[in-house]
């Protein structure tokens, strides 16, 4: 699956497939409830904990799926990708089991806890600049002087079969789900949402989660093309990349709407599940949820599934403590 432009379309049987790869790999994530939070929305709340897979994200599933899918002969030279931080911890942490290298273009600015966990796994990190452009363009470098395959953060069929295993958890943990909701970024998790309910359980609405200063999805949702920003800035720091040709194929067709939410808004809802929930967060995770507040008539009286998307947090600069 070396060559990108051919536009293979992952299908339900290539996740049913990954799921059986990768089972060894992945945990099969818990499902939390809160009252409080069911008051406060006056939905059902459902929260799916990704951020409980070992190295902290939904994205190991993907990862996962891509590393113990390559042939041996494949996976001599191990693989490379860019990443903000959790597809590499993730890229890393597959590779790590698997026993082959693993090289990753990272932001200088992506989270100190992030690139702790890539090296910890034994990734190698070459640093860029925060923009799609810069990274793209290390990431060439890195490709041409290592070989590895390459494995995408999202626009890779591999990876949203495999991110696509999370909602085929979901409805086996969860019954009578009538809304799903995740962050978007490039699209991967919606992507492997929307690749397994339009088979599964079509009635289920798919709703996609953005920061309103990296709103480049839900302005190509609206206007019906892929709008591509370079370098957005928010707090959301998972959530600052675009759709690809792939991704886009998914959100076009199946994702019912997609809500934004503002910077204060995010970090508010991240403080509440904190406190609430109890669990550690990002605040990429915390989207959804702002958006279920911000509108909580389209949701109200629904059971609704929320993808907790990871927890890799840098604990000396949380949001609400920057002044």
């Amino acid at each position: 699956m070396k060559d990108q432009s051919d536009m293979y379309i992952p299908t339900y049987q290539d996740m049913l497939d990954a799921h059986e790869r990768i089972k060894p790999h992945i945990n099969r994530t818990p499902i939390r409830t809160s009252d409080y939070l069911n008051e406060l929305t006056g939905a059902q709340l459902f929260f799916k904990c990704e951020n409980f897979q070992e190295p902290g994200a939904f994205k190991v599933r993907g990862a996962s799926n891509a590393v113990f899918g390559l042939s041996d002969e494949e996976a001599k030279k191990g693989v490379a990708t860019h990443s903000s931080g959790n597809h590499a911890s993730c890229l890393s942490y597959a590779a790590m089991r698997r026993g082959i290298p693993c090289n990753v273009v990272m932001p200088r600015t992506a989270p100190q806890a992030k690139k702790d966990t890539v090296r910890r796994y034994g990734g190698v990190i070459t640093e860029c600049d925060p923009s799609t452009t810069s990274r793209e363009e290390a990431f060439a470098r890195v490709q041409a002087e290592t070989g590895g395959d390459f494995v995408h953060p999202y626009n890779d069929p591999r990876v949203i079969a495999g991110q696509g295993t999370c909602s085929k958890e979901f409805m086996e943990q969860v019954d009578g789900l009538e809304m799903m909701v995740a962050p978007i970024g490039g699209g991967g998790m919606i992507s492997g949402t929307c690749l397994t309910l339009s088979t599964l359980a079509p009635e289920v609405q798919i709703i996609a989660s953005e920061p309103e200063q990296a709103d480049d999805a839900y302005r190509s949702f609206k206007a019906g093309h892929i709008i591509a920003d370079d370098a957005p800035k928010t707090i959301a720091d998972g959530l600052l990349v675009p759709l690809k040709e792939r991704t886009w194929h998914f959100v076009s067709n199946y994702v019912t709407d997609i809500y934004t939410a503002s910077e204060e808004e995010i970090i508010d809802a991240m403080k509440v599940t904190w406190k609430h929930l109890r669990i550690v967060m990002e605040a990429s995770c915390a989207v959804p949820l702002a958006t279920i507040l911000k509108n909580k008539e389209k949701f109200a009286g629904k059971r609704v599934g929320v993808i907790i998307t990871g927890g890799n947090v840098d604990l000396d600069k949380l949001p609400w403590m920057q002044g």
